[in-house]
């Protein structure tokens, strides 16, 4: 059983770095407003790998993550299709969809995506579960990138639609510019070790929240033991 300590935050927090670990943020209600922008440490991408955890009982598609570009509003999006039921992965507006997994409310999954732009080859890993790899579009993302989480841009840093807003817990962000190898994405997915994201890391994230997000420290509960004499 886990146990979680509430930190409110309404209005704006200004940009600062923060170690993430063992805290998660909570988008509380729908909104078309609210939203955690990530600040990357680095921009221009030839190969992407996103990881996160989450958690929500929504009934309805939303976003699970947003990274937007001048020139293509869904430079890499990661998106959840409610009515058919699928995982769709956009890069550079191109889109992807896989269907067949089991994203059941209310229960935290482990979701990593990857792409490389010189074979335009993206895959899907689904709480340890890898998916085939399927061509989406090639080419480096070389424009300056805005990243959000809780909201779907259709303009970079703006554009949102309350329908789509993401309603849940989120954790363990992390993005690499290079393609993950399976046995750290596998290591991520049972929280063992891993490197941490060079373009995102949770232990080390730069990040402003705008409107009601939360913060919460999430604590495990040990075991207590009574002894008979």
């Amino acid at each position: 059983m886990k146990l979680l300590l509430f930190l409110v935050v309404l209005g704006t927090v200004s940009a600062e770095v923060q170690d993430l670990s063992g805290k998660i943020f909570t988008f509380p209600q729908p909104t078309n407003t609210a939203h955690v922008r990530l600040n990357p440490i680095k921009q221009s991408y030839k190969a992407v790998t996103v990881c996160h955890r989450s958690v929500t009982d929504l009934k309805r598609s939303h976003v699970l993550f947003s990274l937007s570009t001048p020139t293509n509003d869904n430079g890499f999006l990661i998106y959840w299709q409610n009515e058919n039921q699928e995982m769709r992965p956009h890069v550079r507006d191109a889109r992807l969809e896989y269907g067949g997994w089991d994203y059941k409310p209310n229960m935290w999954h482990s979701i990593c995506t990857t792409w490389d732009s010189v074979t335009g080859l993206v895959q899907i890993w689904f709480d340890g579960k890898p998916s085939i790899r399927k061509y989406v579009i090639s080419g480096a993302i070389n424009e300056t990138a805005t990243l959000l989480l809780g909201q779907e841009q259709d303009s970079p840093g703006g554009g949102f639609d309350i329908n789509e807003s993401f309603v849940g817990m989120m954790s363990d962000v992390h993005m690499w510019e290079y393609i993950l190898s399976p046995c750290e994405i596998q290591n991520y997915m049972d929280k063992g070790s891993f490197t941490p994201g060079n373009v995102l890391n949770w232990k080390a994230l730069d990040f402003q929240i705008i409107g009601n997000v939360l913060i919460e420290n999430q604590a495990v509960c040990q075991p207590q033991f009574f002894f008979v004499g």
